[in-house]
């Protein structure tokens, strides 16, 4: 009945995360963000206050809804409203804080756990209220993204917002960019089926790769060891709070590193950066937990100088993983999409990270009796294989404008086969009509 249960969310949560698609392009990321708010606040209450089942079921249900809403308005909403020199960092703030609300709450589940009365859980849940608040309160004061207001036909009041976001009146050039883009996107009636065209086979490529990838780093397979390591040095009883709030720390601050960086040393450095750096700390941790857990994972009486080496391994890990794909695997694919596919593309990439995430979480526990220290050399091969592709396919996307992304792709020495310019696209049909 769980597992039923367990799947019925998930569909539930996916088909959520399509929905939003047309929600944001109809009524935009504002108004998508602030629903997304009174939903996870109103699934945060029903979780707290439960006094039956069905009033969880409602209540997580609610929650993704917020959820959904969330991932799918704010990478967009944040992408089109940031100054392109800064548009990576401030995106990145989204993953920050996904970093930060993981840590938190795994501490705060700590004590809550300790509670006498056993009512800990509602505590527990019902404090997912706070982000919800924050959220609604963001949305009711951040101004809309000038982009979803040319595309709902809002033209002067968009420019207004441009003016105020940008601080400046001198947004002319910047205005008719957005205005001309717009006019690609009212054209296309049908988004989902113009996704699958071939003029948008990268945008439609990454939208699935990225988010396949950043769920096959293995960092199920990292932090299922810590809390066994973590024990060896000390912690006792507190190995998994320890292991939650060390890791956490490390994934925190390593965000601000990429925070500080993608903007400057650019978008495939750091992917490729990151992917070397887990490669290499997989392959040294499958090395020393086969030399001491073995086939049967029982690895004895551990030296506490092995269980410090291993430990900083797995931080070194954890911190490529946290500048790399972490955030990156939320940043890219929100800044590639035109305007015309953005919605429908970004619903894609939710999707995909939400399918991978279910899909890992199902067969993890299975693969790891099977495989034992072999799994982390499974993932390891799916590290290689994603730095390949990175480095082949990828394009930089650092500087460029949002609406001038379409350059990047008729550049790329790969996906310019694909991606025709308009004066290409102009002589093709001129060829067409003779």
């Amino acid at each position: 009945m769980v597992a039923a249960f367990g799947g019925l969310i998930f569909g539930y949560d996916l088909g959520i995360s399509v929905c939003a698609s047309s929600i944001t392009r109809i009524f935009g990321r504002r108004l998508t963000m602030l629903s997304g708010g009174i939903l996870f606040l109103v699934g945060a209450g029903f979780n707290a206050f439960a006094q039956k089942v069905w009033m969880l079921i409602v209540g997580r249900m609610l929650l993704g809804f917020g959820i959904g809403c969330a991932n799918q308005s704010v990478p967009i909403y944040v992408s089109e409203v940031a100054p392109y020199k800064y548009r990576g960092a401030l995106n990145m703030m989204f993953q920050l804080a996904i970093t930060i609300g993981i840590f938190v709450a795994n501490v705060l589940n700590y004590f809550f756990a300790k509670m006498k009365n056993g009512e800990g859980w509602r505590y527990s849940l019902g404090l997912a209220a706070v982000p919800a608040v924050m959220i609604i309160i963001g949305a009711m004061f951040l101004p809309d993204s000038p982009s979803s207001l040319i595309e709902r036909g809002k033209d002067e009041k968009a420019k207004q917002e441009l003016i105020k976001i940008r601080g400046t009146s001198d947004v002319d050039e910047e205005f008719k960019d957005l205005v001309e883009a717009s006019q690609s996107s009212m054209a296309v009636k049908h988004p989902w089926a113009t996704l699958l065209k071939r003029h948008y086979r990268p945008q439609l490529v990454m939208a699935i790769a990225i988010p396949f990838f950043q769920q096959l780093t293995g960092m199920n397979v990292i932090t299922f060891y810590a809390p066994v390591l973590f024990r060896t040095i000390g912690f006792g009883s507190n190995a998994s709070l320890m292991s939650s709030m060390i890791t956490g720390g490390f994934n925190a601050l390593a965000t601000f590193v990429s925070i500080f960086t993608v903007d400057k040393v650019g978008r495939r450095k750091l992917f490729l950066e990151g992917g070397a750096q887990m490669f290499i700390c997989q392959i040294v941790i499958t090395a020393a937990i086969a030399s001491k857990f073995g086939v049967d994972g029982n690895p004895g009486i551990l030296p506490k100088w092995y269980a410090f080496l291993v430990v900083g391994f797995i931080c070194i890990y954890v911190m490529g993983f946290a500048w790399s794909w972490g955030p990156l695997g939320w940043l890219v694919p929100s800044e590639i999409f035109p305007l015309e596919v953005r919605s429908a593309a970004q619903s894609i990439n939710v999707s995909v990270n939400m399918i991978f995430t279910f899909a890992i979480a199902q067969v993890f526990t299975s693969m790891l009796c099977h495989m034992k220290f072999g799994l982390f050399i499974f993932f390891a091969f799916f590290v290689l294989l994603m730095s390949g592709f990175i480095h082949k396919f990828l394009p930089e996307t650092k500087g460029v404008p949002i609406e001038e992304m379409s350059v990047v792709w008729q550049n790329h020495s790969y996906w310019k086969k694909f991606v025709k310019s308009a004066s290409e696209e102009a002589n093709a049909k001129v060829d067409n009509s003779c």
